[in-house]
């Protein structure tokens, strides 16, 4: 018997889409039926991204977005919805790494992590979840049936790793942001989930894993391999589904064994 996960009919915000998950994250959305979102700063990108996806005969909109700026997140998400309608998912994908020792960080490099994968993805999911709330309460246009939220955090964040530990620490109060938020919003019909990644390979750190260094890494890991973008498919499928409602506050691992 065939399974399939039909979107048709939801709109979905992407943030982060330019480039490497967020834009595999986003065809995946819309080659299940929905209307998508791409968020991000380089909006030419996203034009590039846009055209592929209506190759394909997807709905995508392209929207300018910098998540540490809280004017940018509120003008973005109300743009989005004006033009595409309420938003019934959102990816919170946008994220940033360091590397270095803990003694060599400086307070701009720890500033930009923590506003990009912590402070950004609070508040770009705080602006969506009010109004899924709203909408939930009929306070809002729109007939609400089931928000969600994927919080895309590590496996960083749940196991910590040399030369990354700011990076870690973004992602583990991630983790941790996404159960409170689970708990509150959890009423109004909103699903609040976290996906934890591992090594994955992305434009951002191809190179890496051809060097030396890269493939010490790889021969460390459990089954001796990189992950690719559309490894992470299926759990983001089954997270934003309409099935998925029992499913709230999950932190869930897709790491190939990584984090174990």
């Amino acid at each position: 018997m065939a399974y399939e996960i039909d979107l048709s009919g939801r709109v979905a915000f992407v943030t982060g889409a330019s480039s490497g998950l967020g834009a595999q994250f986003a065809k995946t959305l819309a080659a299940a039926g929905a209307g998508v979102v791409l968020a991000a700063r380089r909006v030419e990108r996203l034009k590039t991204l846009r055209a592929e996806i209506e190759s394909l005969g997807g709905d995508a909109h392209v929207v300018g977005l910098d998540v540490t700026d809280p004017t940018s997140i509120k003008a973005a998400v109300a743009h989005a919805e004006t033009e595409m309608g309420a938003i019934d998912i959102l990816v919170n994908n946008s994220g940033v790494g360091a590397t270095g020792k803990l003694t060599e960080v400086t307070p701009a490099d720890y500033d930009q992590v923590m506003s990009v994968n912590t402070r950004g993805a609070f508040f770009v999911a705080q602006e969506v979840a009010k109004r899924m709330i709203a909408r939930s309460k009929g306070e809002a246009p729109g007939t609400f049936t089931g928000g969600r939220i994927v919080n895309v955090a590590s496996m960083a964040g749940l196991r910590v790793f040399p030369q990354i530990g700011i990076y870690c620490m973004s992602k583990a109060a991630v983790v941790h942001m996404t159960r409170a938020m689970a708990l509150e919003w959890g009423r109004y019909g909103i699903n609040v989930n976290a996906l934890c990644p591992g090594y994955i390979d992305t434009e951002i750190n191809h190179h890496v894993w051809q060097t030396e260094a890269g493939q010490k890494m790889v021969q460390a890991m459990p089954r001796k391999r990189v992950g690719q973008p559309q490894d992470l498919d299926v759990v983001l499928m089954m997270l934003c589904s309409n099935q998925s409602h029992f499913v709230n506050g999950a932190v869930i691992s897709a790491d190939d064994g990584q984090a174990v």
